[in-house]
């Protein structure tokens, strides 16, 4: 099983320039180490076979039938080889020169791809020596002694493994309307580029931000490679480039300006990128405007022996949710902006100025606090229309109480105080509850006469009811239907409880004057914060133990957020089998060194888990209050999620007996 991965390379061998032999010889050594390391397709810079800066020589005869018997020693050389190759060479089609690649696996050359686009300005010269395949009609030819049909036509391999590729040559990806974007409409997952591109100040970068784009609004992977030292020549330099991107984002790149031969290996994730593009229907629309079926050429690559003992080699984040990026503040910013600009809209929208909202001292209450603080303070409203509400009951410990009174003294909110034991207890007695059982009546009760409370303050001072519900405990369902599940906005809706914890501690580590906050954020409030993301996660319906800590803890009854967060991102965003899941959950989380560890037999046990709440709970998501879209996953049934109340989950926890 390949989970829908396939194994590319990207190769800068060593290169004298004109010396095809020497070529052939190192290609053939590059080829070797790929396949040993069961890489399906490696691709070689151009006319890598010749050396790209033959410049007049490409007119010498000599020298193209060099390199036409380069092709048929490696055409032999690759005989007994799996592996896909991709080599840069010049072809005769007639009276015109093509500069094209050569695709090649176990001694069959499968097809010639020229070049669309020539350079021909500042120090490139390329319509001096070759054509474009736009000045080519198909023509059949004898090439490295195989008939081979060179075309223009567009054309989509097929690997043994499933996934489907094509190339494209250096300038093509630098034109307005690069042959790869009507390659990746019209099926392939993965683009390769034969390139030779000099070096010029700013120009990397450039050609980074090319790279990334060209892959991310094609949803495709794209692999690319450039010539390297042994090109550098008179005027130019080449500092050897080889890099593989996934959907924009760069997973394998060479060091620049080496002297030795390189080659990078990664796996593209080409399931992943098929789901993206089924999600998108932008994508599915554009791809009305490409090529029709008879104006493409399928090509089916040769079976191959699969790796029996799959390896992943990419590094897997066990939190997919919380950003990367070198600027964590700005994305921190970003998040608490989109959060408030969404409360604000509502408040205006409505004509509040003020609004309720519960403070229980734990994470989600404080972040959607912090929340309302910086909406009010950025509409100019005084934090005393924010009334902030703790509600101790039969379970809320010291700690937790103590947090709540002081982070919302800190912060100059109006505090209210009311306990819900006496109306519970009453509540109770009514319905003939024994109040010694403290099973879901006795805990759900508790949270329903919490939000009643909230909602008739709501009315009370003509405010809004402020949810503190996140996007893991909808996952989950933990959450009393009709009770802390229901508000008026919610604004962490969309936000997972591993991000949240984030949140609340980049505030609390924060200078005093801190982006999320105008005005000082006091030594109390930074206390406060920090012990918050400290105390274990509870709904505190069950009272505390006998040393007055708390005794039920979220994580202990439904399992652990991280992991949690994690079967959410890949099932949700990328639609995943469970069995890929895990798979990519073992990476994440099962090495000695993982930032969070798990066994095997923990991380299956709260995957069944996850999916069996998943599907159960979906008639909670199905009535969401309102509230804000922050990420890449939504289970808004407005937004990006909708579902069936009464889905089966038998084929899911089926398929979740992954040993």
């Amino acid at each position: 099983m390949n989970y829908g991965y396939i194994k590319v390379a990207s190769a800068i061998p060593s290169v004298k320039v004109g010396d095809c032999h020497y070529n052939l010889q190192e290609i053939e050594q590059t080829i070797i180490r790929a396949e040993g390391q069961h890489v399906e397709v490696i691709v070689f810079p151009e006319l890598s076979i010749t050396g790209y800066t033959c410049q007049d020589l490409f007119r010498q005869q000599l020298l193209l039938d060099a390199s036409e018997q380069a092709i048929v020693m490696l055409l032999d050389f690759t005989r007994q080889l799996d592996i896909i190759s991709i080599v840069g060479v010049p072809v005769q089609v007639g009276s015109i020169l093509l500069n094209c690649a050569a695709v090649i696996q176990k001694g069959e050359l499968m097809a010639i791809i020229p070049k669309t686009y020539l350079p021909n300005y500042n120090e490139f010269y390329e319509k001096r020596w070759f054509a474009s395949s736009q000045d080519l009609h198909a023509t059949e030819i004898i090439y490295a002694g195989s008939r081979v049909t060179v075309s223009p036509q567009p054309t989509i391999f097929h690997t043994y493994t499933g996934a489907t590729f094509g190339v494209e040559l250096c300038e093509d990806v630098w034109a307005p309307e690069p042959p790869s974007t009507k390659l990746t409409l019209a099926g392939a997952d993965i683009v390769f580029n034969l390139s030779a591109s000099d070096e010029l100040i700013g120009k990397h970068t450039y050609l980074c931000q090319l790279l990334s784009q060209q892959s991310a609004r094609t949803m495709s992977g794209y692999v690319y490679s450039s010539s390297g030292f042994g090109e550098s020549t008179q005027d130019v330099v080449y500092g050897g480039n080889a890099l593989i991107y996934e959907n924009g984002q760069c997973i394998a790149e060479s060091e620049r300006f080496s002297f030795q031969p390189q080659m990078v290996v990664s796996q593209i994730d080409y399931e992943k990128l098929r789901a993206e593009r089924r999600n998108n229907t932008t994508f599915v629309n554009a791809q009305r405007t490409g090529y029709k079926e008879e104006e493409i050429r399928h090509i089916n690559c040769h079976s191959i022996a699969l790796d029996s003992d799959f390896r992943l080699m990419r590094e897997v984040s066990p939190t997919p949710f919380i950003p990367h990026s070198d600027d964590m503040k700005s994305s921190c910013e970003e998040i608490f902006n989109i959060q408030v600009a969404g409360l604000a809209k509502r408040l205006t929208h409505t004509g509040c100025d003020k609004v309720v909202i519960g403070i229980s001292g734990g994470l989600d209450s404080t972040l959607a606090l912090l929340v309302c603080i910086r909406t009010f303070d950025k509409l100019n409203l005084s934090r005393k229309g924010i009334l902030g509400v703790t509600m101790p009951g039969f379970g809320t410990t010291d700690r937790t109480y103590t947090n709540a009174i002081n982070l919302m003294k800190s912060l100059g909110v109006t505090i209210r105080e009311i306990s819900i034991r006496k109306a519970c207890v009453q509540h109770f007695e009514d319905i003939g509850h024994d109040i010694a059982i403290h099973d879901v009546t006795y805990e759900n009760g508790q949270a329903r006469e919490r939000t009643q409370i909230l909602m008739d303050l709501s009315n009370q001072i003509g405010g809004l009811v402020i949810g503190t519900g996140d996007l893991s405990e909808l996952a989950l369902g933990w959450a009393t239907y009709n009770g802390d599940h229901m508000s008026m906005y919610g604004v962490n809706v969309s936000i997972p409880k591993t991000l949240i914890r984030y949140l609340v501690q980049y505030v609390a580590e924060s200078p005093s004057k801190v982006g999320v906050m105008s005005g000082e954020l006091d030594e109390m409030a930074r206390t406060t914060l920090l012990d918050v993301i400290n105390t274990p996660i509870s709904p505190e319906l069950i009272p505390a133990d006998s040393e007055g800590n708390i005794s039920q803890k979220t994580e202990d009854l439904v399992g652990p957020y991280v992991l949690h967060d994690f079967f959410l991102y890949y099932f949700l965003r990328c639609g995943f089998k469970p069995a890929k899941i895990f798979m990519l959950a073992k990476q994440a989380f099962t090495a000695p060194n993982a930032e969070y560890h798990f066994e095997e037999e923990t991380i299956e046990k709260w995957l069944q888990t996850f999916l069996r709440r998943f599907f159960s709970q979906q008639f909670k998501r199905s009535c969401l209050p309102d509230g804000p879209k922050v990420g890449s996953v939504s289970l808004s049934p407005r937004g990006d999620w909708r579902m069936a109340s009464d889905a089966s989950s038998a084929l899911w926890l089926k398929a979740c007996s992954v040993n």
